[in-house]
């Protein structure tokens, strides 16, 4: 199997649901459009690929650009313009915050500030129709889940709404066969979510100090069931390509 993972920020890596896939055998080659760097693929100056080619899925991670900003961002409407690609030849795609906030868009939907920022590991509901899901069926009713984004998104035409939180409703979403988007941050480990704190924190110590009140025990709670349930999700995203 081989992936192609874009990374839009280098502070956000495919994590948890990178190493699983490495260990189930999958390549996985990282490209950084909007950096001009590569790790782990034939690719070069962050260049994307102009159709799927020889690629099983697609895995599309987070970052602190909005989905909308082209002119920020360039390489953005490639993104875009992939996802649809990688959907149209049902190879699965796989969104994660921002990469759901994209996909979203690729296929019509609105994405917009939501008004206020979510952080840490909050409570998200498996809606119904995600008990028949291919990814998400018996994980039970609930996960706690790393959150970090100030976006959400309105469901494309057609989309399943899979999981959904208090304050913030649309939290996955399954579209067509195998194009999934997931605002929660299921890749996550430890280091990584400290580092995003670490380079916030004086934001986040003005702004929402009740963050810093819990973070850590957010963690130590819950960050090994959300590794679990990056785990299944990803083998059985996996377990979506076509032979």
């Amino acid at each position: 199997m081989r992936i192609l993972c874009i990374q839009n920020d280098m502070m956000t890596p495919p994590g948890l649901v990178g190493q699983a896939m490495i260990a189930a055998g999958a390549r996985l080659d990282v490209v950084a459009p909007h950096h001009g760097w590569t790790s782990h693929a034939p690719l070069s100056g962050g260049t994307l690929p102009a159709a799927p080619g020889a690629y099983d899925a697609l895995l599309v991670l987070g970052g602190p650009m909005h989905a909308n900003d082209d002119a920020g961002y360039p390489a953005l409407p490639a993104v875009l313009s992939l996802i649809r690609a990688f959907d149209a030849a049902d190879r699965p795609v796989l969104g994660i915050c921002l990469g759901a906030q994209l996909i979203a868009r690729a296929f019509g939907a609105r994405v917009y500030p939501r008004g206020l920022t979510e952080i840490g590991f909050l409570p998200l509901a498996l809606a119904p129709a995600a008990a028949a899901d291919p990814l998400l069926r018996d994980l039970g009713p609930e996960a706690h889940v790393m959150q970090w984004h100030e976006d959400t998104f309105d469901l494309p035409p057609g989309a399943e709404l899979l999981m959904t939180g208090a304050d913030v409703r649309h939290q996955a979403f399954r579209l067509h066969r195998a194009t999934y988007g997931f605002q929660c941050h299921f890749e996550v480990t430890a280091d990584i979510a400290r580092e995003w704190l670490r380079r916030n924190l004086d934001w986040v110590a003005r702004e929402r100090p009740d963050v810093l009140d819990r973070f850590e025990d957010g963690l130590h709670r819950h960050l090994p069931g959300a590794a679990r349930f990056a785990s299944a999700v990803t083998d059985r995203f996996l377990a979506l390509i076509a032979p």
